[in-house]
């Protein structure tokens, strides 16, 4: 019996002098948009257990408002938002305590698009036309610099502000042309519709490649541990994206399974090769190119150090 009665009283010790798991790490990120393919990482990255290997306990949150993750950010409502390179160069500017700590989409998605079987063959062709838009913001330098690249100005057309009704404005014909529209998204839900587009990219018609996705932290968290365990979980889940593709589509689907539909597979597929490999890195050089472009264009006073704005979090 000594055997045993020793084995127990060994097993008895270990239970008594086991350390409980330490509780997760809680963190609350405000998305920019309702839940969509471009969030496919975040989805991952939570429904894989990638944030949960980092101790990591996150929340997704869809906004009521668009454009108040950033704000509620800076207010201390929510640890990180997922917001747009361009746009928080503008909140910067306005003095939100903002900082980047990762990219989520590592390229332009934002377009202008046509009909295929519309007039609009080249950009020259949209003098004297069309231009519809959905918010009044950024788009008036994309436009600037497209139409540029075509020999155009704002003057040759006629701007029109049709909300969020991209799709359906252009296939009515009630604008020639769309701006804001996303070569994710808006290029199937057309094809979809029997009324498929072509889209003219901001990227190759003077517009400076960009990050359309990031993710964003008040300045007071920069230094917090918890960034860097989250960017490493997003990359670690975007690694997942690209070797099992299917497998994380799955994964999005059973989460969110109102999304399985024809337009969200879709664009799941045209959105994974644009996701940031390295969601860490920051190219400074890429940073202080498209201020100069908005600079320009009169929307930044000055040339921000990016290291003010952005950083890799460790």
């Amino acid at each position: 019996m000594k055997p045993l009665l020793s084995a127990a009283s060994a097993l008895l010790a270990a239970a008594l002098f086991v350390t409980p798991a330490a509780a997760a790490d809680k963190m609350t990120v405000l998305l920019d948009w309702f839940v969509n393919p471009d969030h496919a990482p975040l989805v991952v990255a939570k429904e894989g257990g990638f944030f949960e290997r980092q101790g990591l306990d996150v929340e997704l949150i869809a906004p009521a408002d668009a454009s108040a993750p950033p704000r509620l950010v800076a207010a201390g409502q929510a640890d990180i938002a997922v917001t747009y390179q361009p746009d928080l160069m503008l909140q910067v500017k306005e003095g939100l305590p903002l900082t980047r700590i990762g990219t989520l989409i590592e390229t332009p998605l934002n377009c202008l698009i046509v009909l295929k079987d519309g007039p609009i063959k080249t950009l020259a062709d949209l003098k004297g036309k069309k231009i519809g838009y959905s918010v009044a913001s950024l788009q008036q330098v994309y436009i600037d610099a497209i139409l540029g690249s075509a020999g155009l100005t704002t003057k040759d057309v006629e701007m029109i502000n049709v909300n969020f009704n991209l799709s359906t404005s252009l296939m009515s014909g009630q604008v020639d042309a769309v701006i804001d529209g996303y070569r994710n998204f808006e290029l199937t839900q057309l094809a979809i519709e029997g009324k498929p587009g072509v889209a003219f990219f901001p990227e190759e018609h003077g517009v400076p490649p960009y990050d359309e996705l990031i993710f964003a932290t008040r300045n007071e968290l920069r230094t917090d541990p918890r960034m860097a365990r989250f960017i490493t979980a997003i990359e670690d889940a975007t690694i997942f994206l690209t070797n099992h593709p299917d497998e994380a589509l799955a994964m999005f689907l059973k989460a969110y399974p109102d999304l399985d539909d024809k337009l969200n597979r879709q664009a799941f597929a045209d959105t994974l090769p644009r996701f940031a490999k390295r969601p860490a890195a920051l190219d400074p050089g890429r940073y202080d190119r498209f201020a100069q472009f908005l600079k320009d264009g009169g929307l930044l006073d000055t040339v921000p150090a990016v290291d003010s704005y952005a950083i890799t979090p460790r």
